[in-house]
């Protein structure tokens, strides 16, 4: 079956994590993808993960983690003949995507306008921190940065520890994945109008949305997020002690809380509308404190979920692989062998799935430069031509 990009043409001159991860989610979804690096300075997650060896190979697993599916070009952009190529490229692309500080581009002759007129049905998508324009837009900033100013930090941890940043990249994916629908709904509208796209996209506009309703209901009553860490405003949706480990409650709707407290034995203390249940918060977190750690988070996981109780244990990411869930959704997929690694790679594929036409990864993460021959004959270059290209490092 065919997937929804295939046939798109993608040029991706991004770097680190949330531009590469926006056109990795179209590649596994069928999009041709080519990736531009400096053949000197290239993309700072290539020498970004736990494995030093790999890191200096110009294979990190934080470049592994978004790579596969793509082609490998390197090109030095502040050369004329470097630009002249990237031109060739776009003249028939569907798609440029670059995460350059704003002008950057356009001060070189290959912004949005100059790439517009080769190609006035481009698909041009800009990914910085705070935008193109606005007091800000000169600025840059990376995901913990981000996470600082947009108040995230300021509304995680406990009153203890707070503030604090989230664990993993949340704002670089978010803002990846939000590019990657901002792409497609582009591709969408150019089918209807015809018409090319600029697409001025920004993390911090990214973290706010990841805020919703925290923001809506500050803009309505003036009340700040306060950090809970794993205390919700229920305590049927809280963390617990068992008799080994943490085990978070998530029974949030009445339903759910009713079940709860049957489950438990206390049907009494089901059925409660929000306000009591915010009011008699510590009342039933003495309980749940109380009867919860008569077993073991496994037990009561499984015991709640037969019941249709949302809860689940907290386990280290060693745990959480093991489980059996996500080989049925094959969310993982693992490359047998990869140029410049010695033993497979298992990388974190896409967060859905289709009935037919669903995404896939048949290449693996590709070397530095892997595809330069391959894509510069398929423009019009000869071998002499490569060789000179790369003799003046233009490659």
């Amino acid at each position: 079956m065919t997937r929804p990009f295939e046939g798109i043409k993608i040029i991706d001159i991004t770097h680190v994590l949330a531009g590469p991860f926006a056109a990795y989610q179209l590649a596994v979804l069928g999009a041709d993808v080519i990736k531009v690096e400096h053949p000197l300075e290239c993309d700072q997650s290539r020498h970004n993960g736990p494995d030093r060896e790999l890191n200096r190979r110009n294979m990190g697993t934080g470049f592994m983690t978004q790579g596969s599916n793509k082609r490998s070009i390197t090109l030095d952009l502040k050369q004329p003949r470097g630009r002249d190529i990237l031109k060739r490229l776009v003249k028939d692309a569907d798609v440029m995507v670059e995460n350059y500080r704003p002008g950057a581009f356009t001060a070189l002759g290959i912004g949005y306008e100059d790439m517009k007129k080769i190609n006035p049905r481009l698909i041009y998508c800009s990914m910085t921190a705070f935008g193109q324009d606005g007091p800000r837009g000169s600025q840059t900033a990376y995901d913990h940065a981000i996470q600082a100013l947009s108040g995230v930090m300021a509304a995680t941890g406990t009153p203890e520890t707070n503030p604090i940043k989230v664990g993993t990249p949340v704002i670089d994916y978010a803002t990846g994945t939000m590019g990657a629908f901002a792409i497609a709904s582009a591709l969408f509208q150019r089918e209807r109008t015809g018409k090319g796209q600029y697409i001025d996209s920004a993390m911090l506009d990214v973290a706010l949305m990841m805020q919703a309703s925290h923001v809506t209901g500050y803009m309505y009553n003036g009340k700040k997020s306060k950090p809970s860490g794993n205390r919700h405003n229920l305590a049927s949706s809280s963390c617990y002690e068992t008799k080994d480990g943490l085990l978070m409650l998530a029974a949030s709707n009445r339903g759910q809380h009713k079940r709860l407290f049957d489950t438990l034995g206390y049907p009494e203390m089901g059925n409660k509308d929000y306000d009591y249940r915010e009011d008699n918060y510590d009342a039933e977190a003495a309980l749940l404190r109380k009867v919860l750690a008569e077993k073991t988070a496994a037990e009561w996981e499984d015991h709640l979920q037969a019941h249709h109780v949302p809860a689940g244990r907290v386990r280290p990411m060693d745990q959480a692989l093991k489980d059996p869930q996500l080989e049925s959704r094959k969310i993982l997929h693992r490359h047998e062998s990869v140029p410049g690694t010695d033993k497979p790679v298992t990388v974190p594929m896409c967060a859905f799935k289709f009935a037919h036409g669903g995404p896939s990864i048949e290449r693996p993460p590709a070397r530095l430069g892997e595809h330069n021959e391959e894509i510069l004959q398929s423009l019009g270059y000869t071998k002499a031509d490569i060789e000179a290209l790369r003799a003046d490092g233009v490659i």
